[in-house]
């Protein structure tokens, strides 16, 4: 059915529902009939696919090759070994990416929208994937539109329709009924995916999941793409890079042994391969995801969900936080304190949003009842407990007039609303207008500089008379006096008005105003915001308020919890030099969505990694335009598509812990790309080193210093469980007492690639050591040369732990993958495994030597720190 074309009561009927919407019961059973209101996703990449294709490598095809011509000459043990560890290192690479690609679905959950709906009369919220076809729902601006819908109910609505039409600009939207095909001319009609940018209203669900007009399309716009980050591009450039090298290193071990020591020449090619196989860190950028993954679920816990991981890393480089105050810096929590009404100060009793508290004067009951009838939130009462639904300072002005007596819900349901001219940054201002019998009134409410010289009357003790000069002035400075308390200030008034006037001129008749008086709400700061902005001075994080509210609440709030710096006026922007004075700068205050872009881009001209806060539908561009965009979990559909991270808790302090959390993950990759960098290379030389020696003394070295199934030992052993233990690693304590990394260094700094490169060198030396002193015992001299591999590889560990200032203890998952490493290693010693892998038992004297070729390596490394240290402050 064309439900565009039919009248909004018929399209109740036709789909069994009303404006009171569907029972609970309803709800369900269409729930069972029509499914999840989802769009089919494209079918997951099943774990036997991810399994096979660890086998595409060309080096594991050539060795696999290998290995079965290695077979057929007889060599059945090795070769049915090391297709055994080729499986196990494939079960490991598939568990990887299958629990990386688990991690990314589960925060896809985690940010799933919501929708307000109308059920058996009540407002509730679901998530908008259980909506169903004759659900009733409410429309706001700022909400993504979560299903198709037809509109019975709107107040000035307008929808941004781009992603389906391609109209780039917002299309107006009514309830009457159009006869069309263009989904461009269907007025009445909101599509999924789609956004509501101004006005509300209520709608009917018409379509939901596969059968609205995006389903139709197919097309997927699901929050958490996987996008390949910075760091995994770079890292995997860099696997390629030493790839070839390795590569090249390989071939001249095949080269060495086959041509030149004449060592079988399958063994030789296996020995080679094995090489490459073992040391090219392809793994690296697997790690990565697992470990931003892992980091993302752990900030999710935090209140703070990433909605890119590729963001993880930029938040760690982060220097300016760009904040909202409202709700962020503070509680949001308002409660009216003061009311000035032209003759005197009323001070109002009580806290938070229980309707008790006393007034030390008797205000005027229609001051309190203009607050209410300018305003949409209510505050319902649940079990002796007020629950607040709506806007904040909406939610203090109910509160003040029922302290008083008056009894909201009454009042409201005694007049008829017309319509309203909603609040925005821009307008600071907003109006309801009613029809009461045959009169009409407005009724305002808006920042004091702004309502007050929309102004033209006062009223006092019921008397109206003109607003002159000095009770302009009179109110005008007692706002700033309450501005001053840190009190959020506004101004309400009201006026008569034609009872037949339309909802799109009531922005006209916001003039000659009769001013009722001014009521001054305190919003506490948040308790935990004055350690977090320490915390940001410590780490080189500068802090800066942006609000709406008037200058001097923001400087009394910022004074309060520790930010410092100037403050400007939002019409100063435009004013200033602003690329010239934004580094002085640290409160923004009656701020436009507008001037927070071209805050983020003056900043953004001085080097700064930006973060910036934002929760309305405007505020969507600086948010993209910031390095980090942060969506409160309060604000707008909108605002959170934009964003990069959305803060489920509103709360400054959570960003703080975000950055943190970002620096920590930052730091435990580069811990586990040094681990895994610096033992591949003593790898790589070793057998390299080897080879050489080979050539000019085959008496000591002619045999292969390690076979090519140890080789693939070594690896399975020491590579993946170390390296993701590394990458779980908690947050270094002391992380947020230094400077923001400069997001251009590289991941391989000149102290990562110096601590690589002695470090590649000691485990090769130490290696050709123990190997020559228990040579012409071949199998001996391997077993000593693989387990002193395997021993110096936690011995790094245990290095890249102390150059942290951290310890093995910190991190049960590392001291489990540590521990089980030196386990298995003895067991392949000590156990009949020894004769597949070619070992034999150690002696005391053996593990004696192995032992002193780990502490000569240790303190060679503490040395080699020392040195660089030395030498680094000296070149400063």
């Amino acid at each position: 059915m064309d439900y565009a074309a039919i009248p909004k009561e018929r399209v109740l009927k036709e789909l069994s529902t009303s404006l009171d919407g569907l029972s609970m019961t309803e709800a369900s059973r269409r729930l069972e009939r029509y499914g999840l209101n989802k769009l089919e996703e494209a079918r997951k990449i099943s774990w036997f696919k991810i399994f096979l294709s660890q086998f595409t490598s060309i080096l594991v095809i050539i060795l696999i090759i290998a290995t079965i011509i290695s077979a057929l000459l007889g060599e059945f043990l090795d070769a049915i070994a090391i297709l055994i560890i080729l499986v196990i290192n494939a079960i490991l690479g598939t568990l990887q990416e299958y629990k990386a690609e688990n991690a990314i679905e589960a925060l896809k959950k985690l940010s799933s929208p919501k929708a307000t709906v109308i059920r058996s009369g009540h407002r509730i919220i679901i998530d908008a994937e259980r909506l169903v076809p004759g659900d009733i729902v409410v429309l706001e601006e700022g909400m993504s539109v979560p299903a198709d819908i037809r509109i019975v109910e709107s107040h000035g609505l307008m929808a941004m329709e781009a992603v389906l039409t391609g109209e780039s600009n917002p299309v107006s939207k009514d309830d009457k009924p159009v006869s069309t095909k263009i989904l461009g001319e269907k007025k009445c009609i909101l599509f999924k995916g789609t956004s509501i940018v101004k006005g509300y209203g209520l709608g009917v669900v018409i379509a939901t999941g596969g059968s609205t007009e995006l389903g139709r399309i197919a097309r997927n716009v699901g929050e958490m793409k996987r996008v390949e980050t910075h760091l995994e591009r770079k890292l995997s450039g860099l696997g390629k890079t030493l790839g070839a090298i390795t590569l090249g290193i390989a071939l001249l071990v095949f080269l060495l042994y086959g041509l030149i020591v004449h060592i079988p020449l399958i063994q030789a090619l296996m020995v080679g391969i094995s090489l490459a196989v073992a040391a090219i860190p392809e793994g690296l950028p697997a790690v990565v995801t697992i470990s931003l993954s892992l980091g993302a679920k752990r900030m999710a816990k935090k209140k703070a969900l990433m909605r890119r991981l590729a963001s993880i890393e930029t938040l760690g480089a982060v220097t300016v936080i760009c904040t909202d105050k409202t709700g962020t810096l503070t509680k949001n929590e308002l409660t009216v304190k003061k009311i000035y009404d032209g003759i005197s100060d009323i001070d109002v009793g009580g806290t938070g949003y229980t309707p008790l508290g006393s007034f030390s004067r008797q205000p005027d009951r229609k001051l309190l009842l203009a607050g209410v009838l300018s305003s949409n939130a209510s505050l319902e009462k649940k079990d002796n407990e007020y629950i607040p639904l709506g806007d904040p300072t909406e939610v203090a002005l109910i509160v003040l007039a029922m302290k008083a007596g008056i009894n909201v819900e009454h009042e409201r349901k005694r007049l008829r609303k017309i319509g309203e001219a909603s609040f925005s940054s821009e307008r600071k201002r907003m109006s309801i207008a009613y029809k009461d019998n045959d009169m009409g009134l407005l009724y305002s409410k808006g920042a004091p500089e702004v309502l007050i010289n929309r102004c033209k009357y006062i009223e006092i003790n019921g008397e109206k008379r003109p607003l002159d000069e000095e009770y302009k002035k009179k109110f005008l400075d007692k706002a700033d006096q309450y501005a001053r308390h840190a009190l959020r200030v506004l101004a309400i008034a009201y006026r008569e008005i034609d009872p037949n006037i339309r909802e799109e001129d009531i922005e006209k008749m916001e003039r000659d105003l009769v001013l009722l008086g001014i009521v001054g709400m305190i919003d506490p700061p948040r308790e935990e915001v004055k350690e977090a902005i320490k915390k940001c001075k410590k780490a080189g994080i500068k802090v800066i308020m942006i609000t709406g509210d008037h200058i001097d609440t923001a400087r009394a709030i910022g004074e309060e919890i520790g930010i410092e710096g100037k403050a400007i006026l939002g019409g100063d922007i435009d004013k200033i030099d602003l690329d010239k004075e934004v580094e002085n700068i640290a409160i923004y205050a009656r701020v436009n969505p507008e001037h927070k872009l071209k805050i983020v881009e003056a900043l953004k001209k001085h080097g700064h990694i930006v973060a910036m806060t934002g929760d309305g539908v405007n505020d969507a561009p600086a948010i993209k335009k910031a390095d980090i965009g942060i969506a409160v979990g309060s604000g707008t559909d909108v605002a959170k598509e934009a964003a990069e991270m959305i803060i489920l808790d509103d709360n400054f302090a959570t960003i703080v812990k975000a950055v943190e959390e970002g620096r920590g993950i930052y730091t435990n990759i580069k811990k586990f790309v040094n681990y895994l960098l610096s033992d591949n290379t003593g790898e790589v030389l070793a057998i390299g080193l080897a080879g050489l020696l080979a050539v000019l003394d085959p008496k000591l070295f002619g045999a292969v210093l390690l076979t090519a199934l140890q080789l693939l030992w070594i690896n399975l052993l020491t590579d993946g469980l170390p390296a993701l233990g590394l990458g779980v690693d908690p947050t270094p304590p002391g992380v947020m007492n230094n400077p923001p990394r400069n997001p251009k260094e590289p991941v391989i700094d000149h102290r990562m690639a110096f601590s690589i490169i002695y470090t590649g060198i000691f485990i090769a030396i130490a290696v050709l050591v123990g190997f020559a002193l228990r040579m012409p015992r071949v199998i001996e001299a391997r077993t000593v040369a693989m387990t002193t591999i395997v021993s110096l590889e936690l011995v790094r560990l245990i290095l890249i732990k102390l150059r942290y200032k951290e310890s093995l203890l910190d991190n049960k998952y590392l001291l489990l993958a540590f521990l089980g490493t030196l386990i298995v290693q003895i067991a392949a010693i000590y156990t009949p495994l020894n004769k597949v892998l070619g070992l034999t038992p150690l002696s005391i004297l053996d593990w004696l030597l192995i032992f002193g070729l780990m502490i000569a390596v240790f303190f060679a490394s503490l040395f080699m720190e020392l040195v660089y240290g030395l030498v680094s402050r000296h070149i400063e």
